[in-house]
């Protein structure tokens, strides 16, 4: 059988942290890591230089937006290019698009010349390039490994996407703090060139499991047929519907709320900013430490009933860091909380990449990338609504319980479907 072949019939158990065991695959992770970081140390830097000119809070609403309108509007097409071109590409135009963003807002801080039109240009294609990586990102993991080490793969490249997130704001703040926004916005974009550059050396394309690229051309509408194709399998609709139900509940919510619970929680005489920098830390340090650890046992196999528990995990301890008025309680739960995201969206993820039929699988991974990250679009509406009706820690209860509730009702509708013969899910 082919090194590359679609299907790995061997009796061996899956290995453990398998893509980081080959140096042709592991670049691919930490670069995965570091444009991450990049992402955030950009929006650390632009976010406090727009304020700080325009002061508009119609802009910050934009800027939410822009991040993620086009996950929700593009992402299925984008995966519909991931199926018919070398994935390697796209994930290096991609980060270009990035690198470019950077240079330009660079070049507009360094002449004092930044205006809000050139502002929203920026954002928006800073927004158009993460959705164009995504589902290219994904497409790789299935050629480096095969189907049995596959969640663990996405395992893996999620906790390292986990520790640019936590670390990003932190370099980010330090440039700011250090060199300036000009000369850090700069710097910025050498952390887009690991990726680029190991894209530019690896052999894997996104296709070679697969047997090559579709030929066919996709149009945007036609590209959306794909809910149509798989509407029948429970596991993958399931995925999607949870996918849909955290982003909007929780999702952005609670990293948008966690200025109001760094006061809340802030101890008599404490400082608000080091309390909220804490609580922030806990929630990235929890998905970073999930991570690892998950990887590390073993325990959690790829199956609807797991993502939909740790779904209702998520959503619990969210539901009890807004309850406690115990910083130490409120740390804990929400390293629980980071601990239940990465499981839920990795087992996820795993699962919509087992169950996909491969001709298709660019449009269903690009289809979860609109249920989950494209959902993030309306979170500022969760925020808006339910904080004005009954205070923000209350839309943070209301919304963990929904969560909770709903995982387990999406998790049941999962697991009585009948699942894909061709498609075993196993760790």
């Amino acid at each position: 059988m082919s090194d590359f072949s679609e299907d790995n019939g061997g009796a061996a158990g899956p290995r453990r942290f398998s893509v980081l065991r080959s140096w042709k695959t592991a670049p691919y992770l930490i670069g995965s890591g570091t444009a991450m970081m990049g992402d955030n140390i950009e929006h650390v830097i632009t976010y406090w230089v727009l304020w700080q000119k325009f002061e508009s809070p119609a802009l910050v609403g934009f800027q939410l937006i822009s991040h993620w309108l086009p996950f929700l509007l593009l992402s299925v097409y984008a995966g519909s290019l991931a199926e018919r071109f070398d994935c390697r590409r796209l994930i290096q135009i991609g980060q270009i698009m990035f690198m470019v963003v950077s240079l330009c807002w660079g070049i507009l801080f360094l002449t004092d010349s930044l205006q809000l039109w050139q502002a929203c240009v920026l954002l928006v294609i800073h927004g158009l390039a993460g959705c164009l990586w995504g589902p290219a990102e994904q497409m790789m993991l299935h050629d480096f490994v095969d189907r049995k080490e596959l969640p663990s793969a996405v395992r893996l490249n999620a906790t390292f996407r986990s520790l640019g997130i936590l670390f990003g704001p932190v370099v980010g703040s330090a440039l700011l703090l250090g060199v300036g926004a000009t000369w850090g916005i700069f710097i910025n974009i050498v952390f887009y060139l690991p990726l680029t550059i190991f894209l530019i050396r690896t052999p894997f394309t996104g296709h070679l499991r697969s047997g090559g690229v579709r030929t066919a051309r996709t149009t945007l509408i036609q590209s959306l047929r794909v809910l149509i194709d798989v509407r029948h399998n429970r596991a993958i609709v399931g995925m999607l519907l949870l996918a849909a139900l955290a982003s909007t509940t929780i999702g952005a919510v609670l990293q948008t709320a966690m200025p109001v619970f760094g006061d809340i929680l802030n101890p008599v005489g404490g400082d608000s900013d080091f309390t909220y920098g804490v609580l922030l830390f806990a929630m990235g340090a929890g998905g970073v430490l999930g991570g690892f650890g998950l990887e590390a046992t073993g325990w959690i196999k790829a199956v609807p009933a797991a993502a939909a528990l740790a779904a209702a995990a998520m959503g619990i301890s969210s539901l009890f860091f807004a309850l406690t008025s115990h910083l130490w309680l409120a740390v804990i739960m929400l390293v629980i909380a980071g601990v239940s995201k990465i499981t839920a969206e990795s087992t996820e993820m795993a699962i919509i990449q087992l169950e996909a039929p491969p001709e298709i699988r660019g449009r269903v991974i690009g289809s979860y990338a609109t249920f989950g990250p494209g959902m993030q679009t309306f979170s500022g509406v969760t925020v808006g609504v339910l904080g004005t009706i009954a205070t923000i820690p209350g839309a943070v209860i209301i919304g963990g319980t929904v969560l909770a509730i709903g995982a387990v009702a999406i998790g049941t509708y999962a697991i009585t479907g009948r699942r894909n013969p061709h498609a075993p899910i196993a760790t």
